[in-house]
Order: structure tokens, then sequence, then C-alpha cells
């Protein structure tokens, strides 16, 4: 489907010995997406898996960086990217289905509105299509303790998508699974900050944006399937460990001084109380990893405390899009199981 857009766009592809995925949806993303102003781009973190020999002989016209080891999400990207030339990068999991038309929506909002710095589609569930996919749904945010939560998933729960989020709607961050945002801005940060290696290394990108004042959208007209937990199942005790981590690198880079102290303790306390739930569930190895991502916190705050200076965090108030309220408290108390349920204005 062509654009009439006067922007190019490189919809650009990290993989890790994902060559079965590539197999499956690599055909439909260059149909597609087949525009004079649109280019499939792939960065390879050294698959083992003929990944790279699969993609020259399938499809010569696809831009292909290889590198040079597994550098993580964020630096596979941040060290990818730096081969590409675009206006806009699409950063898109290989996992994922792309329908006819999918991009159009999501180059129109960025083309027509130069405040938004990052945008995104809304994420159905591959294996259930009727539902939401638990990694962005219909655009994602955090409530004042740090935890995340989207627009039809809150926790595990994920909605079932009757068109009650199609409305264009500002949000806290877009997942990392199918991401557009500005090159230009991109690299003004700094791309994504490396010692995430991987998993909510995008909620950063988004917060560090929001503090330069660019807004960040899901827009529901665009629409891709995620099969999700293609790399690492949720299970896995090293996600388990990147999460909980790089959830507390979140708090201690962007929250102001005044708030982060008082947030830290609270959070010390609730992650030892899943850590136990994990372990009354049988799931040592996942309540290990508990204490490791906050022992590699400690470790590591004195780094995150000097990256500070450059995010410069502002007031939690400055960010419209932050939900002032325990989603904990909403969810496990309150009993408020969907993000209608919830007022994000309080």
């Amino acid at each position: 489907m062509a654009s009439d857009n006067t922007n190019n766009t490189a919809i650009v592809i990290l993989n890790w010995n994902g060559k079965n995925y590539l197999e499956k949806f690599l055909p439909l993303l260059v149909k597609n997406t087949a525009t004079n102003l649109t280019k499939v781009c792939i960065i390879d973190n050294n698959s083992t898996d003929n990944s790279v020999s699969f993609i020259k002989d399938t499809f010569p016209q696809i831009q292909l960086v290889v590198l040079d080891k597994n550098y993580g999400f964020a630096g596979g990207y941040n060290k990818g990217l730096e081969e590409i030339t675009a206006d806009y990068y699409l950063l898109l999991n290989s996992d994922i289905e792309v329908p006819e038309n999918w991009l159009n929506p999501l180059v129109e909002l960025m083309d027509n509105n130069p405040d938004i710095a990052v945008c995104g589609p809304k994420l159905l569930n591959y294996h259930q299509r009727n539902d939401f996919e638990y990694a962005g749904a219909a655009g994602g945010f955090i409530d004042k303790l740090g935890y995340p939560f989207c627009r039809g998933r809150i926790f595990e729960y994920c909605e079932a998508d009757n068109g009650q989020y199609d409305s264009l709607m500002d949000c806290f961050w877009i997942s990392g699974a199918a991401l557009m945002i500005r090159s230009e801005i991109f690299k003004k940060i700094g791309g994504f900050d490396e010692d995430f290696f991987a998993h909510q290394e995008e909620i950063d990108l988004c917060w560090r944006i929001q503090n330069l004042g660019y807004r960040i959208v899901c827009e529901p007209k665009s629409i891709v399937y995620h099969v999700g937990g293609g790399t690492l199942h949720k299970s896995n005790p090293f996600k388990t460990y990147l999460n909980f981590r790089n959830n507390l690198y979140l708090i201690r880079k962007n929250l102001p001084k005044y708030s982060r102290h008082k947030v830290l303790l609270i959070r010390f306390f609730l992650d030892h109380v899943a850590a136990y739930r994990m372990l009354l569930k049988g799931n040592v190895k996942e309540y290990f990893a508990v204490f490791k991502a906050w022992l590699h916190f400690w470790i590591n705050s004195p780094k995150m405390n000097k990256k500070r200076k450059l995010v410069r965090p502002k007031s939690p108030k400055y960010l419209n899009s932050l939900y002032r309220r325990s989603i904990v408290v909403d969810f496990y108390y309150n009993k408020k199981k969907k993000f209608s349920d919830i007022d994000m204005m309080k």
C-alpha cells in the first residue's frame, strides 16, 4: 500500500536466532510495507541459527547489519541504527504479523504532529487475536511507584479488544515490540540505555523523551499481532531478573530526588513480597532472581546517579500520563482489573 508521506521510514528488526520467525513473518512484512519511501532492515545480534544466510539468500533487497556479538536489545539497536538512514525508525520484533495498511496511520500521525516523538500501533495477541497482547496492548503507562501497565493489560490480565480503546491517546511509553521514533530524537537522547540490556529500556527512552517536552502516542488505527515471549519466556528467571532490576534503574534515573527515596523504600518491601509469592508457588529460581536484581541495582546505583545529570528529571506533575495512584492497590485490593476501571486524572 503506497503512502503519500514526504518522509522515509526504515522498519528495523533486531534479530537473534530468530530464523523461524523471519521465515514465518518476514514475507508478509515485505509485502505489506512495499513503498518507495519505506525500507525493511535487519540488525543481526550475532545469530548462530543461519539467520544471516537465510536473509541474504531469500531477501537480498533487505539492508542487513551484522554485529560481532549479542549486544542485547538496547545495544543491538544502538549500534545497528548507526548504519541505517531514515527520518523515522520503526523498531519491530521478528515475531509480529502485520496486516495490510498497518504502517500508514503511524507515518501520517508523525508527519502531521511534529510534537510527537514516539508512536506505536495497537498490539493484539497473535494466538488469541481478539485479545490485547501483554507487551504493549493499546499504549503503556506507569504508576507513582514505577509499575508499568497498559491500556488493555494490567499485570497478567489482558482484556478482550472490543474497540473500547480505539481512540488516539497520549501514553507514557510504547512497547519496543513495535515502536516508531523520529531518528533525530533517537540520536539526540543517545538512544537506548545499554545498561538495561533488555526489557523496559523503551520505558526509560520514552521517559527521557517526555522530559524534553515531546509526546508519546498510541495510534489504534494501526494494528499488529504479536506472538510474544519469542526470546525469553515470561517465567524465565533471567527475564524476572531484568524486569526487576531495570524497573529499579528507571526509578533511580528518572524520578526527582525528593520522591525517589520514598518510592525505593516502598518498592523494597513490595518486591520482597513478590519474591516470597514466587517462592510459595515453587518458583525458587525466580525468587532468587529478585534478590539478585536488588543486589546489582545497589552495585550500579552510582552509575545510575551519574546518568541522572543527563536525564534531568522533572516533577512527576509534569508528566500528564503518569498514573498518580498505585496500580498494585487498584488491581489487588480495589479489584480494578481493566484500564477503563481506573481514573487516570486522579
